[in-house]
């Protein structure tokens, strides 16, 4: 049953508010300028890997050190809870976090991304938006934990990475028929992030309390 909670963790990491309205930008970034749908799958997969090997180490990493985690549980909610909440300042623009907003620029050399380059960036991914799918990702990396099996908390954590790569996939294959979706996005860009802000701000606060 925990494995399943886990993928569908992951599912819903892909629907947090500072990954769902970025979409548009990365899937762009796989496709390249020309626009090809094998290139465009080839890439997504890269992503997706990359950010699966990231958060399978982690899982390892934290049935490792399950009791350590287990019991400091409240200040790891507690920072990660200040760091979405920042993260929810951004998106409102009442805070300018440079390395947040660099994502815009994302669009910059599409026509050299490979396989690896777009591995290394699911990589890079899972480490900049760590914060912002830290609800879900938190609660997942605590099963692991608390699973004290490292066999067992590297597999919970890559059920998880595949909940959230399953969608990012599909869009990538969907580009086309999506396309009049993501204009939608973009011209309701600033409500959205907004929008994506409070909610973030409101889950940090859940998460600290």
């Amino acid at each position: 049953m925990e494995f399943l909670v886990i993928f569908i963790e992951g599912l819903a990491s892909f629907l947090s508010p500072c990954v769902l309205p970025m979409l548009p930008m990365y899937v762009s970034y796989f496709a390249g300028q020309d626009k090809d749908l094998k290139k465009t799958i080839l890439n997504s997969l890269g992503f997706v890997l990359g950010f699966t090997i990231v958060f399978v180490l982690l899982g390892i990493f934290a049935s490792t050190l399950g009791k350590l985690i287990t019991a400091n549980s409240r200040y790891i909610n507690i920072l990660f809870g200040l760091i979405i909440i920042l993260f929810g300042m951004n998106y409102m623009g009442i805070l300018n976090i440079k390395i947040l907003n660099q994502s815009k620029g994302i669009k910059k050399n599409t026509d050299k991304l490979s396989f690896f380059s777009a591995i290394l960036f699911g990589m890079i991914f899972s480490v900049c938006w760590t914060p912002c799918v830290g609800v879900f990702l938190s609660s997942a990396l605590m099963m692991s934990a608390t699973s004290q099996n490292i066999l067992k908390g590297g597999v919970m954590l890559l059920l998880y990475s595949i909940g959230l790569g399953i969608p990012f996939i599909l869009t990538s294959i969907f580009l086309e028929k999506l396309k009049s979706t993501f204009n939608h996005i973009k011209k309701h860009y600033n409500i959205i992030n907004k929008i994506a802000g409070v909610i973030l701000i409101f889950s940090g606060i859940i998460l600290i309390f």
